[in-house]
């Protein structure tokens, strides 16, 4: 029922016409936020947007157009280093980037890493490239703005923005294997997206935008910034990865701060075992799904990342010390990390 009193209704309509309601117009806090976050878009796509490339692959057919596949790269070096998905380039043998700044270029491949579903490419004839760097993915917090720059369906330098929605995720590479330590959010993403960069609001580069679940709503992927720095690292000295794998899923998660004081310990993070490989090295090892890893070799292990990183060429077949959190009590363990088969 409308209460029409003297205190809510007044009949002197006309002064109400000439003046917009209350309602309708944002509070100043509020029009200072919006500005605030649409400064920090434009910032990131300004600074970041000329280092974003269109990676086209396969040959050129009679009719001139273009027969292979689409993605998008990001420049991670002045003189023509480009990261994007093992995916993008697959096994072509013609890979070109194009850039918003005018540039067109081939590239070689310099190694990919199906595993991780990361590839990494050298721009054959260009120099001194606008470039991005990439970021501390240790450091993000669900909620945290993100922006995606890329060539989603083709239409280049389309930029999306969204939030971090989740840390510590595992999704399945092509190859078949888990990727660890994957960043979810909800900035819109579409095929061509593949590749291109997820980057924080001080215009640092976290992730490397990989996959979408198909039919889902707003649930997007990126590999994290400090796996693909790994993998880089490692196709620059070696050509290819080599790793050691012990046969775990696992995920960051955070060491409860009673259990941390009452082991004696200083991991705010842990990588936290969710599914064992049958006769792997952990199941060997006796290791549980639920323990938390804290250290590997003598070394803390404060998430997935620290893990996958210790895993290297230099653990394969020895025999290392390991601690976990089992229960709230530390346990040291001895592990035998294998060496990891190359992806088909």
């Amino acid at each position: 029922m409308l209460d029409f009193t003297s205190d809510t209704f007044n009949d002197n309509s006309s002064d109400d016409v000439s003046r917009p309601q209350a309602a309708d117009m944002p509070p100043s806090s509020d029009a200072a936020l919006l500005d605030a976050y649409s400064r920090a878009v434009i910032d990131v796509t300004e600074r970041v947007g000329p280092a974003v490339v269109r990676v086209e692959t396969g040959s050129r057919g009679n009719n001139g157009r273009e027969r292979g596949g689409l993605g998008s790269g990001i420049v991670i070096s002045p003189d023509g280093l480009v990261l994007t998905n093992s995916h993008v380039v697959g096994k072509s043998k013609e890979i070109r980037l194009r850039s918003n700044e005018g540039f067109v270029t081939d590239a070689r491949i310099l190694g990919t890493d199906p595993d991780t579903d990361l590839a990494l490419l050298r721009a054959d004839s260009v120099r001194d490239l606008s470039y991005a760097s990439l970021g501390n993915s240790k450091t993000l917090k669900r909620g945290q703005l993100v922006v995606a720059i890329g060539n989603p369906l083709g239409f280049e330098s389309t930029v999306t923005t969204g939030v971090v929605s989740a840390l510590g995720r595992s999704i399945r590479a092509v190859s078949g294997r888990m990727i660890e330590d994957v960043i979810q959010t909800d900035a819109a993403l579409n095929p061509g997206n593949s590749g291109g960069p997820l980057v924080s609001s001080a215009g640092q580069v976290i992730g490397i935008n990989t996959a979408i679940i198909n039919g889902a709503q707003g649930i997007c992927f990126a590999v994290a910034s400090n796996t693909a720095q790994f993998v880089l690292s490692e196709i620059i000295r070696h050509g290819y990865v080599r790793r050691a794998y012990i046969g775990v899923a696992a995920q960051t998660a955070p060491v409860p701060r009673r259990h941390a004081v009452t082991a004696g310990i200083a991991n705010k993070q842990g990588a936290l075992l969710m599914q064992l490989e049958p006769n792997g090295p952990a199941s060997q090892a006796g290791l549980l799904p639920g323990d938390v890893v804290i250290s590997l070799d003598g070394v803390a292990v404060n998430g997935v990342d620290d893990l996958i990183r210790l895993l290297d060429r230099d653990r394969i077949n020895r025999t290392l010390e390991l601690e976990i959190l089992r229960l709230g009590r530390v346990r040291a363990m001895t592990i035998h990390p294998q060496e990891r088969k190359q992806a088909a």
